[in-house]
């Protein structure tokens, strides 16, 4: 799976996902091969677009870590797990915290972040964000929507 992803124009680039190939026999005694394909799960990005996208039990793993990123967190939907991160405080999150697959990637991302904050989107749930009213939500928002994320809009 790639690392980190660029936004590009309007549009996201699609997401790379892992593809699990498994031998099964088939209605007749035929193989097939049937992929598992892994399931987006969330997205953090920084405000040039690039991004490190988990994938749903990759998530899960790094919310039991982390302790849901609590430490980390600025601003946050409390329907979703979608947030504004503070770059500083996720580093030093993910270097007290016990290592997680793709901690490597989120460390340089936000290393490399262009502002003092990165942006959680929950990929896992459809929300559209309505209780989230404190002047984080506006940051937020302004970040997804100048990257095409349709999802911003309330």
């Amino acid at each position: 799976m790639a690392s980190v992803n660029s936004w590009s124009g309007d549009r996201a680039r699609p997401h790379r996902s892992r593809v699990s190939p498994t031998r099964r026999p088939a209605p007749g005694g035929l193989r097939t091969t049937v992929r598992a394909v892994a399931v987006p799960g969330l997205a953090i990005v920084d405000d040039d677009g690039e991004e490190v996208v988990l994938d749903t039990e990759e998530a899960e793993r790094l919310f039991a870590l982390t302790g849901d990123l609590d430490a980390a967190t600025v601003s946050a939907c409390p329907e979703c797990r979608s947030c504004v991160l503070a770059v500083v405080a996720l580093v030093d999150l993910l270097g007290d915290s016990p290592p997680h697959d793709r901690t490597g990637e989120l460390v340089q991302l936000a290393d490399d972040a262009p502002t003092l904050h990165v942006y959680l989107r929950d990929l896992s749930v459809p929300c559209r964000h309505r209780t989230w009213r404190d002047p984080g939500f506006e940051e937020w928002s302004e970040v997804m929507a100048d990257l095409g994320d349709p999802r911003a809009a309330r």
